[in-house]
């Protein structure tokens, strides 16, 4: 029997959720699969002690952007969080909860997230996200950065409004002058992004970098008043310093430093100005990623680069603490956890990952995996991927499982996944597909995929199983195809085609019609197909063209849909399209709706459901032997 099944994925699983240090504590939050999915925080004190900071019920989570991110920040003791009931700012000290916000007009009307404290701990800035009314249009929501009493309840005072976007407020070591990230529609943060600083006393603003064809994030402030930041003007994600009026180099790497901005609130990098060792003040820490794996690299005064061996190949939210940092970090086999990481590299560990009681033998490991497909001229190109060879039993060779990450803007990530190992586990291989258009490869792989979402993407997916099927690592009969969001899309654009290889697939809340999605989704993507398929409505027929379900009648391939009945970024009338089209065309198909799940699934049981019923579906079709229960399947 497999030692991967689905309630190991759900038992005691946790999705980490940001890590801040705090004096001599440290502080991270956890998304809990057993309890709803509800985001708790958690402080460990020096001595290793952990205790949850909220009461019961809590769930620490904002709704700015819907993808949210930056619902909580820590400043000398005092914990400010976001609650996802009602969106509303608190202040947490010893289990007491003060309110900052007004009660909103409209129910969840005003949304907060990625604050930063004054010094002298009586005020913050963060971003406010505006609704008007209940189900405002795009177009009437309003994102500005504000700035109120960070020990009452305050009526906020707009500090930066006008671009469609804002993000990073952050305030100088001093609280003199404010930094912050902006952009406005068409451009999503990782095309065209603005810094731009203020003196609060005099109101002089000075615009850093940014603009047209470049990609800015992350500002820290340093204690001489200098700037540190990330930007992709050479193409890739590196990290600069704006200092007397001049932005200069800090690290020029042909790798990528920062992430797409998809959350609020990331930490790729840390500033080690309060470092104990003088010999280190000034020094940084990044995690850089090449080829798909991450790495810690250190950089000194001089400017000399260590990268560090701490076998991690996923690290996220980085944070200076002492002469080190504290970080979110995994490996191909362990899940992440929460770790500090010397400048010397030697790592201790705060939050273990769980002990799943595996033998390393079964855990299936990543191979990077480069191959050639063809872009939208059908000249040909190298696309990316990871392959996972099933660590299962199996007789022959195994059927094959392509796996599409969200995004589309987004990348395969190599650290150990449970819900992974579940199908290599099951006698699966699995290749997770970095298509042109992921992150991680530099600007111009990003950029793949403007104009071309539908066939780039959908080009590199049918390659990779091409690939490995010719190779003979897999059986070219039973190749399946699954993703979620924007990777449920691909899925779609990959089936509804006469020459598709795949004999089953699994769409995850995906787009079934692109124009419907152009005219429905929240303010955020609301112009994000601008770049990926044309501006709308003018490029209305390629709009329709793209569009899997105006492609019914070339699909024949079995499907299974699952989707969140709440979910505000591609509503369930997307899923509910393509699988009534399917129904009457008498193409196989199988649905499933969880009620109270939003953009991705939270609760144990929702999870549990959605793997096993899936694996039942494949079972089903590529006569497999599996101990979960059936899924119904209508035309079969």
């Amino acid at each position: 029997m497999t030692p991967v099944t689905s309630d190991l994925v759900v038992t005691a699983a946790v999705r980490l959720d940001g890590v801040i240090p705090d004096g001599d504590a440290v502080v991270w939050g956890e998304g809990r699969a057993s309890d709803g999915g509800r985001v708790q925080l958690v402080r460990r004190t020096p001595e290793g002690v952990t205790n949850d900071l909220l009461p019961a019920g809590s769930n620490v989570r904002t709704a700015v952007h819907e993808y949210g991110g930056g619902a909580w920040w820590v400043h000398d003791g005092v914990v400010f969080t976001v609650d996802w009931a009602d969106q509303r700012l608190r202040r947490v000290v010893d289990g007491e909860v003060t309110l900052l916000t007004p009660e909103p007009a409209v129910p969840r009307g005003d949304r907060y997230a990625d604050g930063h404290v004054a010094p002298d701990g009586t005020w913050l800035v963060c971003v406010r996200e505006h609704h008007p009314s209940a189900g405002a249009p795009a177009t009437e929501v309003v994102n500005e950065v504000v700035r109120l009493s960070a020990v009452a309840e305050s009526e906020p005072e707009v500090l930066v409004s006008g671009p469609d976007f804002v993000a990073a407020p952050r305030l100088s070591r001093d609280g003199r002058q404010l930094a912050w990230l902006s952009w406005d529609h068409p451009s999503m943060p990782w095309d065209d992004v603005v810094l731009t600083v203020r003196a609060l006393d005099s109101g002089e603003e000075t615009v850093v970098a940014g603009g047209p064809g470049e990609s800015v994030s992350e500002p820290a402030w340093h204690d001489d008043g200098s700037l540190t930041f990330i930007s992709d003007r050479t193409g890739w994600w590196n990290l600069y310093r704006y200092a007397d009026g001049v932005v200069r180099p800090l690290v020029e790497l042909e790798a990528e430093i920062g992430e797409p901005g998809w959350q609020l609130g990331g930490s790729r990098y840390a500033v080690l100005d309060g470092a104990t060792e003088h010999a280190d003040r000034g020094s940084l820490v990044f995690a850089r990623s090449s080829d798909g794996f991450d790495a810690l690299v250190v950089r000194s005064p001089d400017g000399e680069l260590t990268e560090l061996d701490t076998g991690f190949s996923a690290i996220r939210s980085v944070r200076a603490d002492g002469d080190g940092v504290v970080c979110i970090a995994g490996s191909p086999t362990a899940e992440p956890g929460v770790h500090r990481v010397s400048l010397a590299g030697e790592v201790t560990t705060l939050r273990p990952p769980r002990d799943l009681g595996l033998d390393p033998a079964t855990i299936s490991v990543p191979e990077p995996m480069t191959f050639r497909s063809v872009g939208p001229d059908g000249a040909a190109r190298d696309a990316h991927a990871l392959y996972y060879p099933p660590s299962g039993s199996v007789s022959g060779a195994p059927p094959l499982l392509v796996v599409i990450h969200g995004g589309p803007t987004g990348s395969a990530t190599p650290v150990l996944a449970v819900g992974l190992q579940y199908w290599t586990s099951h006698g699966f291989g699995v290749v997770d597909v970095n298509y042109g258009g992921s992150t991680g490869y530099g600007r111009a792989y990003r950029e793949q995929l403007k104009g071309a979402w539908g066939i780039v993407d959908v080009a590199d997916c049918l390659a990779a199983a091409r690939a490995l099927a010719a190779s003979g690592r897999v059986d070219a009969d039973r190749l399946a195809i699954r993703g979620g969001s924007a990777g449920g899309f691909t899925v779609l654009a990959s089936l509804a085609r006469p020459d598709t290889p795949f004999a089953a697939g699994a769409d995850h809340f995906g787009v079934a019609d692109l124009e419907a999605l152009a005219r429905d989704t929240h303010k955020f993507e609301s112009r994000y197909l601008d770049g990926l398929v044309g501006p709308y409505p003018e490029a209305r027929d390629v709009y329709v063209e793209r569009s899997p379900l105006t492609h019914v009648d070339q699909f024949s391939t079995p499907l299974i849909v699952l989707q969140g009945d709440e979910d505000a970024i591609v509503p369930p009338n997307q899923s509910e399209m393509i699988v009534s089209a399917l129904r009457d065309k008498g193409v196989p198909v199988a649905y499933l709706l969880f009620a109270g799940e939003q953009h991705g699934f939270r609760a144990a049981e929702n999870i549990k459901r959605a793997l096993d019923s899936e694996l039942a579906f494949y079972a089903r079709l590529f006569d497999l032997s599996v101990d979960v229960p059936p899924v119904e399947i209508e035309n079969l």
